[in-house]
């Protein structure tokens, strides 16, 4: 297949390298397209009241590897690969990101926006992120648990966005992979302290007392990977007939 790779933690981040060899390895032609600095937390955001600026370059262990700077979001990398190269993509990937894409997060997260870009593009697409502990990841163990599922998914065309988390364990520690819906927790715990006027908000994590039991955040916590299908479509379908009741 002709992969699409993207990430939001910046063109040189180790994930990103982990995961576009991961694909080299089973046999598919990729192009690497990713900011020039980490975009975490940049959601869907696209740059469009000033150019939007892409250079090609070299990445190092990849250098045969048609790759892209962009100096822009995660969702531009996936527009200028889309519209600078005369290429049709099977499929993308976004990631590894380094720490968990789970429950709420999925909206704040550049590598789910990418994934979800490149789905607006006509392109199926899998977001993997890892667990992120004291400064490091398990990229591998990512990596093989994205390479599992995505050749089990050979039959299986439809358009798509999954969204793949894989806790920090060796790849031989995990209880196996469990497909499971976004949970709604949201990431609201604060740091907060004050500094003369002002208050320094810094965002520290999920209430685990909230995490429900069919969720991504509680497998991950009982040693699964998980696998969660996203939509896009936020139209709500169940309010629409009886909205146009109330206000015709």
């Amino acid at each position: 297949m002709n992969i699409l790779v993207t990430n939001d933690d910046g063109i040189n981040a180790e994930g990103i390298e982990i995961l576009a060899k991961a694909l080299i390895k089973e046999g598919h032609e990729i192009t690497i397209a990713a900011p020039n600095v980490e975009n975490s937390g940049k959601s869907h955001a696209i740059t469009f009241k000033s150019p939007l600026i892409v250079q090609d370059t070299k990445l190092e262990g990849l250098e045969n590897v048609r790759s892209l700077c962009v100096y822009g979001t995660p969702a531009d990398c996936v527009r200028a690969a889309v519209h600078l190269l005369d290429e049709k993509f099977d499929y993308c990937f976004s990631g590894i990101n380094s720490g968990f894409n789970t429950a709420t997060n999925v909206l704040y997260s550049g590598t789910v926006s990418a994934a979800i870009e490149a789905n607006l593009f006509n392109i199926p697409s899998i977001a993997v992120s890892a667990q992120w502990v004291k400064g490091h990841s398990k990229f591998e163990t990512a990596a093989k648990v994205a390479m599992d599922v995505f050749n089990k998914l050979e039959d299986f065309k439809k358009l798509q966005v999954l969204n793949i988390n894989v806790p920090y364990l060796d790849y031989e520690e995990l209880k196996g992979i469990e497909v499971c819906k976004v949970g709604a927790d949201v990431m609201s715990i604060y740091d907060i302290s004050e500094d003369g006027e002002s208050y320094n908000m810094k965002l520290k994590g999920f209430p685990k007392e909230n995490s429900a039991n069919d969720s991504d955040v509680y497998f991950l916590g009982q040693k699964y990977a998980t696998v969660s299908p996203l939509l896009y479509d936020v139209t709500n379908l169940t309010l629409i007939n009886e909205l146009k009741e109330i206000l015709k």
